[in-house]
């Protein structure tokens, strides 16, 4: 079976971070992530977090370098995290509870989706670039 690949996208804009709260699974509902989802067969993983950045909020953006590590989930898949930049529309939650634009001060205070937490430092780091 061929690994499953997941992208997230670090939305910045100044110096705040677009994240979004999880509507489901019950075990993960309430709880803050980048938001995403799963590259579809022969789909790039800029093309398909392009596509899951319009689906879930309506937005176009243009999709960056890496950030972060590579995070293993269960059942073979890999969350990986892609620097995303706005360039169409305004973020809605059509997929999320919420979303919310934070900034590097608010990061450790933010109920994270466990698999997400490994990416704080380099979040955190990005963020602090974007202020100067």
């Amino acid at each position: 079976m061929d690994e499953q690949i997941v992208v997230a996208g670090a939305l910045f804009s100044a110096d705040r971070l677009l994240v979004a709260q999880r509507q489901r699974p019950p075990e993960l509902a309430g709880l803050w992530e980048l938001p995403g989802g799963k590259v579809a067969t022969g789909e790039s993983e800029a093309g398909a977090l392009a596509r899951e950045l319009r689906e879930e909020l309506g937005i176009e953006v243009s999709v960056g370098a890496r950030l972060g590590v590579d995070v293993a989930l269960s059942s073979g898949m890999t969350l990986r995290a892609y620097r995303a930049t706005l360039t169409g529309g305004s973020p809605h939650p059509h997929d999320h509870r919420a979303l919310r634009w934070v900034t590097v001060d608010e990061l450790d205070g933010l109920p994270w989706v466990p698999a997400d937490r490994a990416w704080l430092p380099d979040l955190a780091e990005a963020l602090s670039c974007e202020r100067t």
